[in-house]
């Protein structure tokens, strides 16, 4: 083997394809859970901002997924 040459290692977890459509439902789930805790016993508007700001990143990271996929910019599990 050459100096130069680079093998990636990987652990057999990471060659296993996960369940795409349930981590999606999970994401969108735990963030209207998040949504939901707006009518907890918050005092300051900071808890709310950060709910919003992680609820609104997970389902960004859904749809973008989504869109990444439907244009082959990704590929399938």
């Amino acid at each position: 083997m050459a100096a130069d040459e680079h093998h990636e290692v990987y652990a057999p977890d990471q060659l296993k394809p996960g369940n795409r459509k349930r981590g999606q439902k999970g994401a969108i789930i735990s963030a209207l859970i998040m949504l939901l805790f707006f009518w907890g016993n918050q005092q300051g508007k900071t808890e709310m901002v950060w709910l919003v700001a992680v609820a609104v990143g997970l389902i960004a990271i859904v749809i973008g997924d989504i869109v990444l996929r439907r244009n082959g910019l990704r590929g399938n599990d």
